[in-house]
């Protein structure tokens, strides 16, 4: 049997690519729907993007592939750095102080799981 690599991606996430993996690290290798359900309850900023893209990928093995839901686990997710945005605030004495506003890409690969 081939195993089939399912993929979705999320670009220019507004968190920082640190603060996301974070999230990542915690649903890394589990079953879909029980990382769904952990990242339910996660009180991170990073946590809704990445359940949408897991959800994303989710449907496309079922609509594109037929696979079911239940076979599936996570086996790789990764959170990249994507662009930063470079804000400036003015500071004290006529001097500027940098924000970077970081953002981050959100890449999953599902796979189903085989029975032995």
């Amino acid at each position: 049997m081939m195993v089939q690599d399912i993929r979705a991606e999320a670009h220019q996430i507004s968190v920082s690519a640190q603060k996301a993996r974070l999230v990542v690290d915690m649903v890394r290798g589990k079953d879909v729907m029980e990382a769904l359900d952990i990242l339910k309850f996660v009180s991170k900023k990073a946590a809704p993007p990445i359940s949408k893209v897991i959800a994303s990928a989710m449907a496309n093995a079922e609509n594109n592939f037929g696979l079911n839901r239940y076979d599936l686990y996570i086996h790789r997710i990764t959170a990249d750095e994507g662009a930063t945005r470079k804000w400036r605030r003015f500071g004290a004495r006529g001097r500027v102080k940098p924000w970077l506003r970081r953002s981050s890409h959100i890449s999953v690969v599902l796979r189903e799981r085989e029975e032995i």
